[in-house]
């Protein structure tokens, strides 16, 4: 079934054809990377670089991996991609155990290979920062944590030759873009989805791995344990079950704001440790979702503050090859 999610028109898709440039000449090992924070829009800019360049996208976000909860995990519905390839979108099985950061290297790396093989650039997307330290470094150490405390090294010498993009929203702006993006996708059905994947078996069980590990997952986990998970409207009748749905909504909003937080905190050392990060700003664009500006005024913004930049950019970077 084809998703059609309400959040992912806030940042819209450029108007103009897909119309992408030649890249015959481009080194084999070039690579570019879009990172950002949660519901910073790069999925969005993702599509339109593909417009203008011929390209196939690599997710790097390390729920997205998984098959399901495709509206929790916010993956881009099928009709939005434009016929783009995604790879490593949905692919691994949930319950299989978690992706490391090494598979993640070894299964990336691979497909890399194969866009190359077929003359597109390979464009990686997604907020986990630590998989995209383990795709492009030369020297990656899988039995180290790079983020995890201040004696281990971030690398800056790389096995690609790396274009990255930091798609930046101001943090104000961004949390409350956020809390609207979760009150779309429970309107879209996220709850629903909830119940579906829900195990009272497996909920007690820990560590959590994997799909596991979702925001949404956990909150509504402890919901169910205490209200049926089928068939009901949570937030009318009983007082209580409406009290621990908005409950379950409250810790959502609290631990994507403090998912960002830490994954802006991992872009900043990547910037610290040399990364040459290529900062877009997109926090007009956000504003006026925020402000619900009509599509037209939101579409100006967005190819104006985001995709023009980006696009000069990526230009660049092919050119200086």
């Amino acid at each position: 079934m084809t998703l059609s999610l309400p959040f992912s028109h806030s940042f819209p898709l450029s108007r103009r054809p897909r119309c992408p440039l030649i890249l015959s000449s481009l080194p084999s090992d070039s690579l570019l990377l879009l990172l950002g924070a949660t519901g910073s829009g790069k999925s969005s800019l993702s599509i339109d670089l593909a417009a203008r360049f011929p390209s196939e996208i690599i997710n790097s976000d390390k729920m997205q991996l998984y098959r399901g909860l495709d509206i929790t995990t916010n993956k881009l519905p099928l009709s939005h991609r434009r016929a783009v390839p995604h790879h490593l979108l949905g692919d691994f099985d949930p319950l299989a155990g978690e992706v490391s950061p090494a598979a993640f290297r070894s299964h990336a790396s691979a497909v890399i290979s194969g866009v190359v093989s077929r003359g597109n650039l390979p464009l990686v997307v997604g907020g986990s920062n630590s998989f995209i330290h383990a795709l492009v470094t030369a020297d990656f150490d899988a039995t180290q944590d790079v983020f995890r405390g201040s004696r281990n090294r971030v690398s800056a010498e790389f096995r690609y030759r790396c274009c990255f993009l930091w798609v930046d929203v101001s943090f104000p702006v961004l949390k409350r873009y956020l809390s609207k993006r979760v009150d779309d996708m429970l309107e879209a059905g996220m709850v629903g989805e909830l119940a579906e994947f829900y195990d009272p078996e497996m909920a007690e069980s820990e560590p959590r791995i994997g799909l596991r590990k979702a925001i949404g997952v956990p909150e509504f986990e402890e919901f169910f344990r205490r209200h049926h998970p089928k068939g009901r409207d949570y937030r009318e009748g009983d007082p209580l079950r409406a009290s621990a749905y908005e409950e379950a909504v409250r810790k959502i909003k609290e631990n994507t704001w403090q998912l960002t937080k830490r994954q802006l905190w991992k872009i900043e050392r990547l910037k610290r440790a040399g990364w040459d990060l290529k900062r877009v700003d997109a926090t007009a664009a956000v504003v006026a979702v925020l402000a619900s500006e009509t599509a037209e005024k939101r579409s100006e913004i967005w190819e104006a503050q985001v995709v023009e930049p980006s696009v000069k950019i990526v230009k660049n970077f092919i050119k200086e090859k």
